[in-house]
């Protein structure tokens, strides 16, 4: 069995996490954070996040019950993962990573971190999601050049990032499997008189609204066909048991840099 902690139980994520662990049975669910401060602590998890009770209450310091859980879930925040992450660097715990909104040198401290712990790290852990990245590899090897590539995604008014992480992840995908850098071709929005497109840009379109959990298409659209690759949650759920299927893999992993592709299998 293998004991797990989550970072940020009280959060929308964080409430999904906790059920998909305590569903997954090879997984044990032994310690769940909430932030320094925080009413909650001492709160029952599964009263946080609405399974019933657990037995389990809410702490706000990782370091205190560091022997008690073998990997860390995390999809907080960017400066609460970074501090979680030494810490996991310090007592040696695997980390799975679904934090959004890292800067470059925040990545950067990711990517050094996992030279010394096993960590995945991705910014979606959809099943399907990982699916059409695979779709994605394959398609714009294909097409090549020969199309337009534009990126829709859509999600709730309280995402605070944007293009979203998975947007990103790929652009990212089909700028390397052509030749491009995707920091050279992106183009997020348009305005006024834009003037005629560039065939190896990669456009992105943003949508905020309402209560969306996360909606992504990619269309390649040439003359007289345009294909899609398309993903719609409904629910977190699908993220949370990724991640839960992430941990159980990461446990028994030596030090690196992964992601769902690994996971997954779909290297």
């Amino acid at each position: 069995m293998i004991r797990v902690a989550i970072a940020g139980v009280a959060g929308r994520m964080g409430k999904s996490l906790v059920q998909a662990v305590c569903e997954a049975a090879e997984l044990e669910l032994t310690v769940a954070t909430v932030r320094l401060g925080s009413t909650l602590v001492g709160t029952d998890v599964g009263e946080l996040a609405g399974t019933g009770r657990l037995g389990l209450t809410a702490c706000s310091d990782l370091a205190q019950v560091q022997d008690q859980f073998d990997v860390l879930i995390d999809f907080t925040n960017p400066v609460a993962t970074l501090e979680q992450l030494a810490l996991c660097q310090q007592y040696a715990k695997p980390v799975v990573i679904g934090t959004t909104g890292l800067d470059a040198a925040q990545t950067e401290l990711i990517a050094a971190a996992a030279t010394q712990i096993p960590v995945v790290f991705a910014p979606n852990m959809s099943i399907g999601v990982n699916l059409c990245f695979k779709l994605l590899d394959m398609t714009a090897r294909v097409l090549g050049d020969t199309v337009d590539v534009e990126i829709v995604e859509a999600h709730h008014r309280h995402k605070k990032d944007a293009p979203s992480g998975t947007a990103l992840r790929m652009g990212d995908i089909v700028a390397a499997a052509t030749g491009r850098e995707l920091s050279e071709v992106a183009v997020f929005g348009r305005e006024g008189l834009t003037g005629e497109r560039e065939q190896r840009t990669i456009g992105f379109a943003t949508v905020r609204a309402g209560d969306v959990v996360g909606e992504h298409s990619v269309w390649f659209a040439g003359p007289g066909e345009r294909i899609e690759i398309s993903h719609k949650a409904s629910g977190r759920m699908a993220f949370a048991q990724g991640a839960a299927r992430a941990a159980l893999w990461l446990a028994g992993q030596s030090a690196g840099l992964f992601d769902m592709q690994d996971v997954l299998g779909l290297r």
